[in-house]
């Protein structure tokens, strides 16, 4: 049985292209079984999943426990706002207490980069990053190119633009890791204030007119501004960030090819994108949610299959 390389789910940049490949493959059977009429498995009957976020999270957080109850697991549900993180307790006090209570696998979402990888260095259990901080978040990424791969059949050789707020983006790295590791052209567009200084030095192209950058593209993965993360102003106005970066209809029809929309959400509409964009049938958004689900049951399954008994 094919297996994956690695213990945890750290990071995009810790993959191989076989890792996503098999992925691909176990998600493609999961998504099967989310679209019968019964949408459980016993896989997991025997494991116990912690979900620790750190960080508030609707659509992340839901997307985990559904397919954690999808395969049959126990779940522990863990806010920091509501414990005694509060009190001063450390990360790994708060874990250990909790996997004193036999946990198996534990989905972290945390502000600071590198929170799993400290984490797997200290504890017995495997680890999933949820997000940490601007660094990374791998299962967006993949559930990104898997629904890319579903829209388009491949995703080696297409051309993605990842448009908005790169610099604060942990699903832009994730992204560009996953996208060129499967072949594909990647290019970033925004404002140059949002545009990291090291992206040209990873082989990702820049672009700041954001019509030469639809023009180019295959697929256009559109992000919010993320103004909880930022401490300064990087653009004059959300009025002109919207007539320089914000994507509508008008402009979409006047490219001389279709392209795939996407968002990983969630959305600003009337920002980066209006709703007759986001709503069109030139967006794959809604499958990217559902296709969310079957990409972290097929994670949460391999990982469990390394899990020493």
């Amino acid at each position: 049985m094919k297996q994956l390389s690695v213990e945890h789910l750290l990071g995009i940049k810790y993959l191989t292209k076989q890792d996503i490949d098999l992925i691909f493959e176990t998600a493609d059977h999961f998504k099967e079984v989310i679209n019968r009429p019964i949408k459980k498995v016993p896989s997991l009957r025997d494991i116990t999943i912690a979900n620790l976020f750190f960080e508030n999270s609707t659509r992340t957080k839901l997307s985990f426990e559904l397919a954690e109850k999808r395969l049959s697991a126990d779940i522990i549900n863990f806010s920091a706002s509501q414990s005694s993180v509060k009190k001063g307790e450390t990360l790994i006090d708060t874990v250990n207490n909790i996997l004193s209570m036999k946990v198996d696998i534990i989905v972290l979402r945390h502000p600071n980069e590198g929170a799993g990888v400290f984490l797997s260095n200290h504890i017995n259990a495997k680890i999933i990053n949820a997000g940490d901080g601007t660094h990374e978040h791998p299962t967006q990424a993949l559930l990104d190119s898997y629904s890319i791969r579903e829209k388009l059949g491949s995703v080696k050789g297409k051309k993605v633009v990842i448009i908005g707020d790169i610099l604060h983006s942990r699903v832009a790295l994730s992204n560009i890791f996953a996208l060129q590791l499967q072949g594909a052209k990647v290019m970033v567009c925004g404002p140059s204030t949002l545009i990291p200084k090291y992206i040209s030095s990873i082989g990702v192209q820049v672009e700041t007119n954001l019509k030469k950058a639809l023009q180019w593209c295959d697929v256009a993965n559109i992000l919010r501004v993320q103004n909880e993360r930022m401490h300064t102003n990087y653009f004059p106005s959300t009025r002109e960030y919207t007539q320089l970066f914000g994507i509508d209809k008008k402009l979409l029809d006047s490219l001389d090819k279709k392209i795939v929309i996407m968002h990983p959400g969630p959305i600003n509409r009337g920002v980066e994108i209006t709703s007759d964009v986001a709503d069109s049938e030139q967006s794959i958004i809604l499958h990217q949610v559902e296709n969310g689900v079957a990409i972290r049951m097929a994670i949460i399954y391999l990982l469990a299959q390394k899990i020493n008994r």
